[in-house]
């Protein structure tokens, strides 16, 4: 249902929330969200782009949160990447269906609409904080080691 791209993007900030005041490499971010690095860098890029994560170059430098993960939603990280599509028109271009959607279309968008809707009402720091035992990217405790506590 939802792109490589954006499944990557997600991993990516996950491990970027997991410690927001470390500057990550391209690298770490890589091993820890299991994403191929040249990948990544593209992710990372249209991230940065959307004021998500920022870049510092040189020795010291990495990829950083430019807001803390209370304050991104997982539809910021979508629409960064690769944004739901709404049906607005008909996509068949039927004249008869210019003013409004068809059933079909209707439900369609209705079901877009509502994973828009959970998307914007979760933040990163939900996903990190939800007190399951299984954790982002972990196969056990918590993602690099960092503890996540209530």
């Amino acid at each position: 249902m939802f792109s490589q791209t954006a499944e990557y993007a997600l991993r990516a900030i996950v491990v970027l929330s997991a410690d927001p005041e470390k500057s990550w490499t391209a690298q770490d971010i890589a091993a820890e969200s299991k994403v191929p690095q040249d990948y990544l860098m593209k992710v990372l890029q249209a991230l940065g782009k959307e004021g998500l994560v920022a870049a510092q170059r040189g020795r010291g430098g990495g990829f950083t949160l430019r807001r803390q993960p209370s304050e991104i939603t997982v539809l910021d990280v979508m629409n960064a990447v690769d944004p739901l599509r709404r049906i607005k028109h008909c996509p068949l271009g039927l004249k008869t269906h210019s003013k409004a959607l068809c059933p079909l279309h209707r439900k369609l968008d209705d079901a877009i609409r509502s994973v828009e809707e959970a998307f914007a009402s979760t933040t990163v720091d939900d996903l990190l904080s939800d007190p399951s035992p299984i954790k982002p990217l972990r196969e056990g405790g918590p993602l690099c080691h960092v503890q996540i506590t209530q």
